[in-house]
C-alpha cells in the first residue's frame, strides 16, 4: 500500500511530517499506539488517513465541543460527508439521528462523557469500530482525577464497544503522564512514538514584578507593542473579563474573553472570531486554545503561571504553528505562588468537607446527591466531583472512620503529586540557566540544534517581536476605526 499516494489523494500533501508515517503504519498493523508529536505537526492526519485506509468507523474522543465541531466542519469542507459529532450542543433529536445513522459515518467525534451512554456503546459494538482514538490524551492525567473522571473510564468503554485498537495522541507528556495514559487506557503491546516537545521558533521569557499594578501595566504595554494575534492566560475567570475590558479602555479594540462559565454558544463565537482574525487578543483561562488550528498566533502571555509543566508547554505551543518566530512570556507577580497553591487546594476536598459528607451519607445515595452534599458543605465543583467519584467507588457499608481514612489517603496522594508538579514549574521560573534546556530536561530531552533566539537567559531582542511600523490596530488613536465600528453595528452572521 502506497501511503504517500493516499496522503496526496486525500489531503493534497506531498509528503509526511516527522512521525506521521511511522504512527500510521503501526496503526494499520492493528497495534495500540501512543504518539507524542509536537503541536502543529498534524496529529489529526494520523487517525484520518488511518481511518480511510482501514475502513469502518473511527471513534475520536476529544475534550472540547468547539474542537470537535471545528474538526467535523473541516472534514466536510474537504469533501468528507461521513463525519459527525455527538455532544451536549446537539438536541436530543439530533443526537438520536446520529446514533441511528452510525453505519453511514466514517468519523465520529464525541466527549468522554457522551461515551458513557450504554445505548451508544451497544450501537457502536453492533456497528464495529475499526479504530479508537483518544485525542489530547494528556487530559486523562491532567483532568481525569478531579475535573472529568470519565477520562479514567475510557478503557471500560473501549472494552464495551469491542476492544478496537487504540491510538492515543498528545503534544506534551512527561514520563508520569505517559504512564498514566498507557495504564488508564490499558494499552497492550503498545508502540511508542515520542518526538521532541521543543518548539525552536518560540522564544521563552519570564519577567518578575513585585507590584500588581506594575504587572498590569506591563501586560498592557506588551499587548500594545507585540505583533499579534495573541492569547493571554489567567487562572481566574473573573480576571479574563476584567482585563479584556481594561485592554479595551486602553484602545485595544479587537479583544475578547473566554472562560468555562460562558455559554457554549458564546465560547464558540469567541473561538470563531479569533480564528477569523476578527479578534487580535483573547484573554482566557486554560479552557481556551486546545486544538485550535490557527497558524499565525504570534505570542502567548501567562499572567498567572499554570500548576503543571505539561500545561505550560501545551499552552505556549499554540503560538507559531506556521513555523514563524513567536514569543512566550510569563509574568510572575509577588502573590502568584499563593494563587497557584490555592488552585490546587480548591481542586481537592478538605477534611471538614469529607467528614461532613460521610457523616450524612445514607445508603443508596446516587452520585448526584453526594456531589450536591459536598458543594452544600463548601466544596468547589471540581473537589465535589473528586469526592463523589471516590465515594461512589468505595464500599459505603464500611464504617465512617474507615471511609474517611481511605478518602483522605487518596486526597493526600493527589495533593502530593500536584504539589510536586507545581514545584517543577517554580523551579523553571527561578532558573538562572537556559530556560529551553531546563524545561526539556523534565521530558528527558535536549534542545534541537538552533541558531535563532532561545530565551531571556540566553539573550534575545524583545523588540524583534514588536508589531511592524504602520500597524496601529492596537494603538489608542482616540477614534474607533470605522471598520470595527461598522462590524459592531452590523455584526457578521
Amino acid at each position: 500500500m502506497n501511503v504517500e499516494k493516499e496522503l496526496q489523494k486525500r489531503f493534497g500533501f506531498p509528503a509526511f511530517r516527522p512521525g506521521q508515517r511511522e504512527v500510521i503504519e503501526d496503526v494499520l498493523s492493528g497495534r495500540d499506539v501512543f504518539a507524542m508529536l509536537p503541536t502543529g505537526s498534524g496529529k489529526s492526519i494520523c487517525y484520518l488517513l488511518s481511518g480511510y485506509l482501514l475502513g469502518g468507523l473511527v471513534v475520536i474522543v476529544t475534550p472540547l465541543i468547539s474542537l470537535m465541531q471545528d474538526q467535523v466542519q473541516r472534514l466536510r469542507m474537504n469533501g468528507e460527508k461521513g463525519a459527525a459529532a455527538l455532544n451536549s450542543f446537539l438536541t436530543e433529536e439530533e443526537r438520536e439521528r446520529v446514533i441511528r445513522g452510525l453505519g453511514s459515518f466514517r468519523f465520529l467525534y464525541l466527549s468522554p462523557e457522551m461515551l458513557r451512554s450504554s445505548r451508544l456503546q451497544t450501537a457502536l459494538k453492533n456497528i464495529g469500530v475499526s479504530l479508537f482514538v483518544v485525542d489530547e490524551a494528556h487530559c486523562i492525567s491532567q483532568w481525569g482525577y478531579e475535573f472529568r473522571p470519565e477520562y479514567l473510564k475510557l478503557a471500560e468503554a473501549r472494552r464495551n464497544i469491542g476492544q478496537p485498537p487504540c491510538l492515543a495522541l498528545t503534544a506534551t507528556a512527561d514520563d508520569q503522564v505517559r504512564k498514566d495514559i498507557i495504564t488508564h487506557l490499558e494499552l497492550t503491546d503498545c508502540r511508542l512514538h515520542l518526538y521532541s516537545v521543543d518548539r525552536p521558533n518560540i522564544a521563552l521569557c519570564v519577567e518578575h514584578w513585585l507590584e500588581p499594578k506594575e504587572k498590569e501595566r506591563r501586560l498592557i504595554e506588551l499587548v500594545k507593542q507585540l505583533e499579534g494575534p495573541g492569547i493571554v492566560y489567567f487562572s481566574s475567570r473573573k480576571m479574563t473579563e476584567q482585563m479584556a475590558e481594561r485592554l479595551k479602555l486602553d484602545g485595544i479594540l479587537q479583544v475578547g474573553f473566554y472562560h468555562g462559565d460562558m455559554s457554549t454558544e458564546d465560547r464558540m463565537l469567541i473561538q470563531n472570531q479569533f480564528l477569523g482574525d476578527q479578534l487580535d487578543v483573547v484573554c482566557a483561562t486554560n479552557a481556551f486554545g486546545m486544538g485550535i488550528d490557527k497558524p499565525n498566533i504570534r505570542f502567548v502571555i501567562h499572567y498567572h503561571y499554570p500548576t503543571h509543566i505539561n500545561a505550560y508547554m501545551q499552552e505556549i505551543g499554540r503560538a507559531g504553528r506556521d513555523g514563524e518566530p513567536s514569543l512566550a512570556i510569563c509574568l510572575v507577580g509577588a502573590g502568584d505562588d499563593r494563587i497557584a497553591q490555592t488552585l490546587i487546594d480548591r481542586e481537592l476536598p478538605d477534611e471538614s468537607v469529607v467528614k461532613a459528607v460521610i457523616s450524612r451519607l445514607a445508603g443508596g445515595n446516587d452520585p448526584y446527591d453526594i456531589q450536591k452534599l459536598a458543594m452544600d458543605n463548601g466544596a468547589s465543583e471540581t473537589s465535589a466531583q473528586f469526592l463523589c467519584e471516590k465515594l461512589s467507588g468505595m464500599d459505603n457499608q464500611s464504617d465512617a472512620a474507615t471511609l474517611f481514612e481511605r478518602v483522605m489517603q487518596d486526597v493526600h496522594a493527589r495533593r502530593s503529586v500536584k504539589t510536586a508538579e507545581l514545584a517543577k514549574v517554580r523551579q523553571w521560573l527561578a532558573t538562572n540557566r537556559c530556560r529551553r534546556k531546563t524545561v526539556l530536561q523534565f521530558y528527558g530531552q535536549q534542545p534541537v540544534d538552533r541558531n535563532g533566539p532561545c530565551c531571556d537567559r540566553c539573550g534575545f531582542q524583545l523588540k524583534a517581536y514588536y508589531k511592524k511600523i504602520g500597524d496601529t490596530r492596537r494603538l489608542n488613536q482616540g477614534i474607533e476605526p470605522w471598520q470595527s465600528r461598522l462590524e459592531r453595528l452590523l455584526p457578521r452572521r
